[in-house]
């Protein structure tokens, strides 16, 4: 840490002399100097502060610049160009079929055979079902929900790489060259479009497919709105980036309910306006746009649901079943205790007695599923014969009685078992936190036929063949299921984006602990605040929006589910790339304090 300080002292140190020079140049406005002086300080203001993807535009108005300069700027977008036709490549080159999951499609089946939306458990909203009904009520064909899902996740890399280039607004007196910052950020948006977690996604019948796309817009209103209210003051557009990253963060919580603390992390900055002084009607403005922003995307859910009894009881059984074992120990102790509950003592101890056998079982039948909590939650869910399905058929059609139960011993543990509750919650953020960070997937091959397969076995229930043969694009659907089923190709993850993932695995923590390092000595400082204050905070605001994620799927579920890890690779690698460029910035600084003291003349 003491090194870090002697080095940002140094760059708060480059700030004086810099400004301190900007002085000497403000006593010569009378000299024939003043308009080249002009010319360079204008040039640099327009390179920072230009406009989004505005590359080949801006020659118009930098005649000045030299053919190497223009050549690297063709050579840049030309770059783009590739990787985004590479990656399009690399989705359309994969069969368009999705790979379905009853749970997201079913709901939109029936609404297009005349039912209504059900069975959308709680913390499966209509968001996404209602996206899949969109699709296919307007193209009547499967392939265009992949086809959509691929386009918004390459619209994903293009607002990261947006989103990049608009970061370099928040470092006045930037020392990282330009070129280099922006090919990096191209580099980033590249290791993502690349990746074969977020293609797989995008091929799935699930929210997943969309994430990518809604991190990413709404990072960027995030950053646009701290811009505008902070950095210029643009009240007109603070409130449209406002309303827009209100809307962005509600939708994304909707779609993925793992991501609801990090909504919250994300508003965070849209709330410091409304104690800012004066700007009165723009707090009314974002306050109407917030309320009408979450009246549209969370009242349509209780108008066309009524009466989903799966809806109400889904959370309740899955804190149950996450946290078996645990209330399981707290039924013994009760037993043991004679302690007073809601319940007759026979009933619970035969429920205790069931609960014991069934997690004994679970980890009998799939020992390798969920390993950090020593069973398997799914199979206590899901089996047709495990402790939630008899527990269901004992309260009968009291589905409010059952869900008070579970929620009473969910409860009870955190009362009782807090210690136990806590080691559970550090045990999965272990998980995240791990020398390799497990959101990249470093795999060389993913097998699609097994997921087709998946798919025919789960549709293939009497009551789900019911409602999909009611719906005819669904017929060809599953015909063409059964044979990608034998005939669906490996899904490669080549050498090239392989390595590049492996370092930001092996790179996550060190970086993360670097960050907090050096944002603690940058907000020490002065001069090193006013310079790189806003890109340590941006830097931190990207960790805690992992860590968030994190956090809530520890408490709620389990992050041995490798998709609660892999969806977060958008933010996770915005996060290390940020790093990488706030370390560059500190360490240039400092390079160029010593080399203006080695070529000041001594005395």
């Amino acid at each position: 840490m003491k090194v870090l300080e002697i080095v940002l002292a140094g760059t708060a140190d480059f700030d004086n002399l810099r400004r301190h020079s900007d002085g000497e140049c403000q006593t010569y406005q009378s000299s024939t100097a003043v308009p080249f002086l002009q010319r360079n300080c204008g040039k640099f203001q327009d390179q920072r502060m230009n406009s989004d993807f505005a590359g080949p535009n801006r020659f118009s108005r930098s005649s000045g610049w030299s053919p190497a300069a223009k050549v690297g700027e063709f050579a840049y977008w030309g770059a783009v160009a590739a990787v985004f036709a590479w990656a399009a490549w690399l989705r359309f080159r994969l069969p368009l079929y999705p790979i379905a999951v009853p749970d997201y499609l079913l709901p939109a089946l029936r609404k297009l055979t005349g039912a209504e939306f059900g069975d959308i458990a709680l913390g499966r909203t209509i968001i996404y079902p209602g996206f899949v009904y969109l699709v296919l009520r307007v193209f009547e064909d499967f392939r265009a929900i992949t086809v959509i899902q691929h386009l918004l996740g390459l619209v994903a890399g293009g607002v990261l790489l947006l989103t990049w280039r608009r970061i370099r607004d928040f470092i006045p007196s930037a020392h990282l060259p330009f070129p280099i910052y922006r090919c990096l950020g191209l580099i980033a948006a590249a290791i993502y479009i690349f990746s074969r977690e977020p293609l797989w996604f995008e091929m799935s019948i699930r929210p997943e497919g969309i994430c990518g796309f809604l991190i990413s817009i709404n990072l960027y209103f995030l950053l646009r709105f701290t811009a505008c209210c902070f950095l210029e003051s643009h009240r007109t557009a603070t409130v449209t980036y406002g309303i827009a990253a209100v809307f962005s963060s509600v939708l994304l919580a909707s779609v993925k309910p793992s991501f609801w603390l990090s909504a919250i992390v994300a508003l965070v900055p849209v709330a410091t306006l409304f104690f800012r002084r004066g700007w009165f009607r723009q707090k009314i403005l974002l306050g109407g746009g917030v309320a009408a922003s979450a009246a549209s995307l969370l009242l349509p859910e209780r108008c066309l649901i009524r009466n989903n009894d799966v809806n109400e009881c889904f959370l309740p059984t899955q804190l149950f079943v996450i946290h078996a074992n645990l209330i399981r120990d707290q039924m013994g102790d009760d037993l043991e205790r004679n302690a007073k509950v809601p319940y007759p003592r026979e009933w619970l101890g035969r429920v205790h007695a069931v609960l014991s056998a069934e997690i004994a079982k679970s980890f009998a039948a799939w020992p390798r599923h969920y390993r950090t909590l020593g069973f398997d939650p799914d199979y206590l869910m899901y089996n047709p014969a495990s402790i939630a399905v008899q527990l269901h058929k004992e309260f009968g059609t009291n589905v409010s009685a059952l869900c008070a139960f579970y929620w009473y011993y969910y409860w009870r543990i955190w009362l009782h078992r807090r210690p136990f509750v806590a080691k559970k919650i550090m045990r999965q953020m272990s998980i995240f936190y791990a020398p390799k960070c497990p959101a990249y997937r470093l795999g060389n091959f993913l097998s699609l036929s097994e997921d087709y397969k998946r798919s025919v076995t789960s549709l293939g229930s009497e009551p789900y063949r019911k409602v999909w043969t009611a719906y005819p694009p669904a017929m060809n659907f599953m015909s063409r299921t059964e044979l990608l089923a034998r005939t669906a190709p490996l899904v490669e993850q080549p050498a090239y984006i392989r390595r590049p993932l492996g370092i930001l695995a092996a790179t996550y923590l060190p970086l993360l602990l670097i960050a907090l390092a050096l944002s603690v000595a940058v907000f020490s400082h002065e001069g090193t605040r006013r310079r790189l204050g806003w890109l340590a905070a941006i830097v931190l605001f990207a960790y805690v929006y992992n860590a968030a994620n994190c956090f809530e799927v520890a408490v709620v579920h389990s992050l041995d589910n490798p998709r609660y890890l892999t969806v977060q690779m958008f933010f996770a690698i915005l996060a290390q790339f940020l790093t990488a460029l706030l370390i560059f910035e500190v360490l240039l600084a400092s390079r160029a304090l010593i080399s203006g003291r080695s070529s000041r003349p001594s005395g």
